[in-house]
């Protein structure tokens, strides 16, 4: 072979292997996850979510991605978050919240939705079943609601001179709040106890309804499961503390803050087996042979730092049934 042939065999060859090499580099699956909130009020959920994940043996910036799309609690741009994504050609959508799952269930019926709710899947006419869901949709039920009731039990065994109860509910959050109300007020009366309804979908209205709760001073504050009250959790346990009114909450990442007493569905147990069924769809199986989970593991979580600051004495029997208490 000639010197001329072999240097421009050698040169082909050599320009060539950049792109073979990169041919050769798998390309990595994209999760989008869509909320209706800020990326603030997520960090142990997330945390969870990518340990769900690892449990199927994929890591975020490793061998997956994920986009995430939060819509700074503007209900009206999930729309267009979710279309994003889609667009986007995401391998599986991870929606919280009825409100981002139906705006991921509106943007596609192809693409695999892993949603976590606190109602009932069936009743919100997202899947078929529990057992099977059928379509594209799966996901874990926390069962927040179904709680209301234990909630205003674990309430008034606090407060066992408690006559009146203020319940504050985002309007917004329609079959959260009336499925709220109806078990609250089903409850209210079998204890002796009124309630008095106060609605705040913004700000301004949470202190519009403290204003309320200076004027009515009621016993003790209810706070109702919402996105958009958790994402104000700090505002609301700074006016508790502020007015001094004694409140319940539904998760822990109010009493972690300052807030006096939870009850709920474990987020982080709920968000981690979110993160193992995104895994396991990103594997191949079907949104519509996986089951919705329902969340079987709750916490009681007591802030006696903050009882002491109200005034309250915490019974022995209450404490020894918290799964955490906050020092």
């Amino acid at each position: 072979m000639r010197r001329r042939e072999f240097i421009t065999l050698l040169g082909s060859g050599v320009a060539g292997w950049p792109l073979a090499a990169d041919a050769q580099q798998p390309v990595i699956p994209v999760i989008g996850f869509l909320d209706s909130t800020s990326p603030d009020s997520f960090v142990d959920r997330l945390r969870a979510f990518r340990q769900g994940l690892k449990e199927t043996g994929y890591v975020e910036g490793e061998n997956v991605a994920i986009e995430y799309r939060w819509a700074e609690s503007q209900i009206d741009r999930l729309p267009q978050l979710a279309a994003e994504l889609v667009r986007q050609r995401v391998a599986v959508i991870v929606a919280n919240a009825p409100p981002a799952t139906f705006a991921a269930k509106a943007a596609t019926i192809t693409i695999p939705i892993v949603f976590g709710v606190a109602e009932d899947p069936v009743t919100l006419g997202l899947v078929a079943s529990l057992a099977r869901p059928g379509g594209n949709l799966t996901g874990t039920n926390f069962v927040s609601l179904e709680l209301a009731a234990k909630r205003l039990e674990l309430l008034r065994e606090l407060m066992s001179g408690a006559t009146r109860v203020a319940v504050l509910v985002n309007p917004d959050n329609t079959s959260i709040t009336a499925a709220t109300l109806r078990d609250i007020e089903t409850a209210a009366r079998a204890m002796g106890l009124q309630i008095q309804v106060l609605n705040a979908n913004t700000s301004g209205e949470i202190d519009a309804a403290f204003a309320t709760l200076v004027r009515e001073r009621p016993d003790a504050l209810f706070v109702g499961s919402s996105p958009f009250l958790t994402a104000r959790r700090a505002q609301l346990v700074q006016l508790t503390a502020y007015l001094a009114v004694p409140a319940t909450y539904p998760g822990r990442q109010y009493t972690e803050i300052g807030g006096l007493m939870s009850y709920g569905a474990s987020l982080p147990d709920a968000y981690r087996q979110m993160g193992v069924y995104t895994g396991r769809i990103l594997k191949g199986a079907r949104p519509a042979d996986l089951p919705v989970v329902q969340a079987s593991k709750f916490e009681l979580t007591i802030n006696p730092q903050t009882a002491r600051m109200l005034g309250l004495t915490i019974p022995p029997t209450l404490l020894a049934r918290a799964d955490e208490v906050i020092e």
